[in-house]
């Protein structure tokens, strides 16, 4: 009579809810391990789940001290896991704020890859700044900028700091121009942009103030200039220049401009994605 009674509870809403609700569940696991992979937080989670197969046996065979014991780790383990997976739980928060913990690309690690592409630049511009090497990075975004790299030297190089720095040293042949980011590569190096004529500019800024302001007039490219006068950082994108900004903001700008595109293959002009 209750097994009568039940089944008539259950209605097709119900069902399609609780089929929602576990697919909800398995997806948010699904994103914690993505995000996970690859990071000492896999080797945690495999010693957590010792922990809990430990506590399930000490139960079993009534150990009263040894369960009291995991009971007594797995009390306080919430804290621990917070402090332990902190980096993995501050870049998933992050993930979620720009939107792209629920996009699938195909790629589990391309946020790993673009933290050690945006820690690259931010090394190379520092190393720069320091020494009043003067530089100007170009990020293609939504805008293609085939007509600019066309101008330029092709490199189709991965970002290291080490090329970054080498191509801007003074009196090298590749150290005027710009050079131009496609995705996670270095595309070309010694470009020609187009100089802005805005009158808000200051007389005492450069052509590489004027161009990286001008790319910005006429595309959607996020700009990074280094002042061989001075050594200031400054960045450009929709039309404004910002100055004189820290290497903290610097990697914020980037975490929120530059974000990582399919690599680049030949054919299809100058340089084509996959």
């Amino acid at each position: 009579m209750q097994t009568d009674n039940f089944f008539e509870n259950v209605t097709t809403a119900t069902i399609i809810a609780s089929i929602v609700d576990l697919l909800i569940v398995w997806y948010v696991i699904y994103l914690l391990i993505t995000v996970m992979k690859g990071t000492k937080a896999i080797q945690l989670i495999k010693g957590i789940f010792l922990i809990l197969i430990g506590r399930s046996i000490s139960n079993f065979f009534d150990l009263t001290t040894t369960t009291q014991m995991f009971d007594t780790v797995l009390e306080w383990g919430f804290l621990a896991i917070i402090v332990i997976f902190q980096p993995e739980l501050r870049r998933a928060l992050e993930q979620l704020g720009r939107g792209s913990l629920f996009r699938t690309n195909g790629n589990t690690s391309s946020t790993t890859e673009e933290d050690k592409l945006r820690e690259a630049m931010v090394k190379s511009v520092r190393y720069m700044a320091k020494r009043r090497i003067g530089a100007l990075i170009v990020f293609e975004k939504e805008t293609g900028l085939k007509d600019y790299i066309e101008t330029g030297i092709p490199i189709n190089g991965n970002i290291t700091s080490e090329l970054l720095i080498n191509i801007f040293i003074p009196n090298t042949p590749l150290h005027d121009g710009a050079m131009i980011i496609q995705g996670n590569k270095i595309a070309t190096a010694a470009s020609y942009l187009p100089l802005s004529d805005s009158s808000k500019i200051a007389k005492n800024l450069g052509t590489r103030h004027r161009a990286a302001v001008g790319v910005s007039e006429v595309t959607d490219a996020f700009t990074v200039v280094v002042s061989e006068e001075t050594g200031n950082i400054s960045v450009t994108y929709a039309s404004k220049l910002t100055k004189e900004i820290s290497l903290e903001e610097l990697d914020e700008l980037l975490k929120t401009h530059w974000s990582i595109l399919p690599p680049l293959k030949e054919g299809g002009g100058l340089f084509a994605r996959k």
